[in-house]
């Protein structure tokens, strides 16, 4: 099969790279425009660009996915297939030109966290499970019919970035097998019943910020889906500090926000229940373990 691979981020880089190395042909890779970052406003590549660019793929960087020039290179192209894993929202234009449709690949076990950061609102909500599907492109954001879908068991110890690694080796697989199965015309579609369908909506600042009037399992929680980053977040004394690493003490017993601080260790109360920290960061400097953290710092 002739394939063109979208995507932008780390995650991707698993699955275009099982894709390279299969009997399938990448034909090109389609990423979003660099961008300028940094003092000096160098370029910067997108990391599936660069990973592209050191095996020698083609790349195309649209600034508008309806560009004319930009369809017809795809056009161009003849492939048989569109595979895209965490790039931008495709108009119909586009991902209906291979004869065999575009497929994306999704963190979660759709229809469940349609949306941005799937990843993310399963740890928040404490899931015990998710994974990822396969899925034919539709006019509407994540509500194409289902190809594969894999399960993944969400352990007590992960972060966002333990559980993301995973999920892309496992979105790479996943990925591979959806390619040979559409080839082999050996698959069976699923629909999606909407009415089971839930949102995982773009993390923002808001959704950074602790609550220490919830329970301490909800705000544990907010810590390890938003670790490393961006990361939970409290104010003190003006500052912003990142909590990184906690864990639920569900005996005890503390006014919310309230501060219990020893020389090794920091509690804090919680609705129900309190939290222990132990990776933290103050805004301007480096995450520490919280014994380094408290060795210069109060909060009583």
């Amino acid at each position: 099969m002739k394939i063109i691979f979208m995507g932008t981020p780390d995650f991707s880089i698993p699955s275009l790279e099982a894709l390279i190395n299969s009997n399938h042909q990448v034909v090109a890779v389609v990423t979003t425009p660099d961008k300028a970052r940094g003092r000096g406003r160098n370029l910067s590549f997108t990391p599936i660009k660069e990973f592209a660019v050191k095996n020698n793929l083609p790349v195309l960087q649209p600034d508008s996915l309806k560009d004319a020039s930009f369809i017809k290179a795809l056009t161009d192209f003849n492939a048989d297939l569109f595979v895209v894993v965490a790039f931008r929202i495709l108009p119909r234009e586009v991902f209906s030109i291979p004869k065999f449709g575009t497929f994306n690949l999704h963190g979660s076990l759709l229809p469940k966290y349609r949306g941005a950061a799937p990843i993310q609102w399963s740890l928040i909500n404490g899931d015990a499970e998710t994974g990822v599907t396969t899925f034919l492109l539709d006019d509407k954001v994540d509500t194409g019919n289902i190809i594969l879908q894999k399960k993944i068991k969400i352990n007590e110890e992960d972060n966002f970035e333990a559980l993301h690694d995973r999920m892309s080796l496992m979105g790479a697989k996943t990925v591979l097998d959806t390619v040979d199965i559409i080839e082999k015309n050996n698959f069976t579609l699923l629909r999606q019943n909407g009415a089971l369908a839930t949102k995982a909506p773009k993390i923002t600042k808001e959704t950074c910020l602790i609550d220490w009037n919830k329970d301490a399992s909800e705000i544990h929680n907010l810590i390890r889906g938003l670790s490393p980053y961006p990361g939970a977040y409290f104010t003190f004394n003006g500052k912003i500090i990142k909590i990184f690493k906690s864990y639920v003490n569900e005996g005890d017993s503390l006014e919310p926000g309230k501060f219990f601080q020893t020389k090794n260790s920091l509690t804090v109360g919680c609705g129900k229940g309190t939290i222990s920290v132990l990776e933290l960061q103050q805004e301007g400097k480096k995450a520490l373990h919280i014994e380094e953290f408290l060795r210069g710092y109060s909060f009583i």
